[in-house]
């Protein structure tokens, strides 16, 4: 058992939440369509028939919307060690 006594828990910032809620839709909202892609194909669309109507955007989504999910995870980690890191210091 450790004697020392526990730093204070600093408190969620807005930043955070923005980060944690932005990181979770976005990986949602990219698996659904990555879902959806998967079923258009399965149920016989042609490669031409993507490239028309909301199509173009449903196939983008995953393309950029996982690496952004992937890097707001990496910062909200990051700024979680550095703020508890801090509230450690602290006296």
């Amino acid at each position: 058992m450790s004697t020392q006594p526990s730093a204070p828990v600093p408190s969620v910032r807005l930043i955070d939440r923005i980060f944690a809620f932005g990181a979770l839709g976005l990986a949602a909202a990219s698996v659904l369509c990555f879902l959806a892609i998967i079923i258009g194909t399965a149920t016989g669309m042609d490669q031409s028939d993507f490239a028309v109507g909301a199509w173009p955007i449903i196939a983008a989504i995953p393309l950029w919307g996982l690496p952004l999910a992937f890097v707001m995870i990496i910062s909200l980690l990051t700024m979680s060690f550095i703020r508890k890191g801090r509230a450690a210091k602290r006296p």
